[in-house]
C-alpha cells in the first residue's frame, strides 16, 4: 500500500502509540538503509571485531549484522522499542553476591517478543500489505545503532544506549517492516565531556570511549566466558558480581533519577535475592528449576559455581 505523506505520518504515529500501549517505554521509527551514521557504526563494528574485542562471542561476526535488509526482503522501515527493566526492588548495593538488574526479572526476550507479536497482529489489520519480522537481541542486527537512528537515544561511552528520560535501564526490540513509514530524527550524543563510566570501571574494560574490550569486562567473564576459571585481574575486581555488572550504568548521571517499571515482569525472582555461599550446594536440578523463565539460563550451573567461588576467593 502506498500512503500519502499525511497518511504515512498518521500511521507511523499510531504504530508508535500502539507500542507504548503494549507496555514499552519508548518507541521510534527509522528508514532503511538509514543515514551516514549507520555506516560509521558498521565500520566501528568491523574494527572491534578485527581487534578481537568480542572474545568468544563469535556470533558477532555474522555478515548479516551489517545489512538489515538481509533479514527481510523488501525491508523499508524499522520500529524500535525499549522495555524498561529497572524495578524499585533491584537492590545490589547491600548484596554480597550481585546479579545485574537486566536479568533479575522474567526473561526479557520473551516479554519483548510477546508484546511485538501483539503489535504484529495490529499491523496485519491496519497495514495488511505490510510484512514484518521481529528481532530481539538474538538476531544479527546492529541494535543500538538502529535505536539511535530511530531517535530512542544515543550510544554512550560505555556502549549502552542512553535515553534522556529513562537512562540506560532498558532492553531493545525491533520490528523490520516492508512499509515505508515516517522516520524519527536520529538522536545526538549527550555524553559531552563526562567520563564517569570509563573512570569507574574497575578492570578498565572501556579501553576508549564507546569501545569495550570483552576480555577485561566483568559481565563478559561472568555470563559469556566458558573458561574454567576467572582470570586473576578480573577475579580481584569482581566485588560481588556473579552475573553481569552494572557499575558503568550505576555511575552514569543519566541514570540518577529514572522512572521504575514495577510490574510483575520486572520483579526480582526470589532465588536471585537469596544467592549466597550456600548456593554452591545447589545441584543441577535446583539450578535448572531456578533458572526457568530467566534470561540467566545461559549461565550454566558450573559457571554459577565458578563465579561464586571467584568472589569468595576460592579456586
Amino acid at each position: 500500500m502506498i500512503y500519502t505523506l499525511q497518511n504515512k505520518i498518521e500511521i507511523s504515529k499510531k504504530l508508535k502509540e500502539k507500542a507504548i500501549n503494549e507496555g514499552f517505554t519508548i518507541s521510534g521509527i527509522a528508514s532503511i538503509p538509514g543515514g551516514s551514521r549507520l555506516k560509521l557504526r558498521t565500520n566501528a563494528l568491523e574494527r572491534w571485531l578485527a581487534n578481537n574485542h568480542h572474545g568468544e562471542m563469535k556470533w558477532m561476526e555474522a555478515e548479516r549484522r551489517k545489512n538489515i535488509s538481509s533479514l527481510l526482503k523488501g525491508a523499508k522501515s524499522v520500529l524500535t522499542v525499549g522495555f524498561t527493566y529497572i524495578n524499585s526492588q533491584n537492590n545490589t548495593k547491600d548484596k554480597n553476591l550481585k546479579v545485574a538488574k537486566f536479568s533479575q526479572g522474567e526473561d526479557y526476550h520473551k516479554i519483548i517478543y510477546k508484546k511485538l507479536k501483539n503489535i504484529g497482529k495490529w499491523i496485519n489489520l491496519e497495514m495488511p500489505d505490510c510484512k514484518w519480522k521481529i528481532c530481539v537481541d538474538t538476531s544479527p542486527l546492529l541494535e543500538k545503532a538502529w535505536a539511535e537512528e530511530s531517535g530512542l537515544g544515543w550510544i554512550g561511552k560505555n556502549s549502552n544506549l542512553i535515553n534522556k528520560q529513562h537512562g540506560s535501564w532498558f532492553t531493545l526490540g525491533f520490528m523490520i517492516l516492508t512499509q515505508d513509514l515516517a522516520p524519527d530524527k536520529p538522536h545526538q550524543s549527550l555524553c559531552g565531556k563526562c567520563d564517569k563510566c570509563i573512570e569507574h570501571c574497575p578492570t578498565k574494560a572501556i579501553v576508549e570511549p564507546f569501545v569495550i574490550q570483552s576480555d577485561l569486562c566483568i559481565a563478559y567473564h561472568t555470563i559469556e566466558s566458558k573458561e574454567k576459571t576467572i582470570p586473576k585481574n578480573i577475579k580481584e575486581n569482581l566485588n560481588g558480581w556473579v552475573a553481569g555488572c552494572d557499575i558503568c550504568q550505576d555511575v552514569c548521571p543519566w541514570n540518577k533519577s529514572v522512572p521504575f517499571n514495577n510490574t510483575i515482569e520486572t520483579n526480582p525472582k526470589e532465588w536471585i535475592n537469596n544467592i549466597d555461599i550456600h548456593s554452591l550446594s545447589w545441584d543441577d536440578k535446583t539450578w535448572k528449576e531456578n533458572l526457568k523463565g530467566s534470561t540467566l539460563k545461559r549461565i550454566k550451573p558450573w559457571m554459577w559455581k565458578r563465579n561464586i567461588k571467584a568472589n569468595l576467593g576460592s579456586k
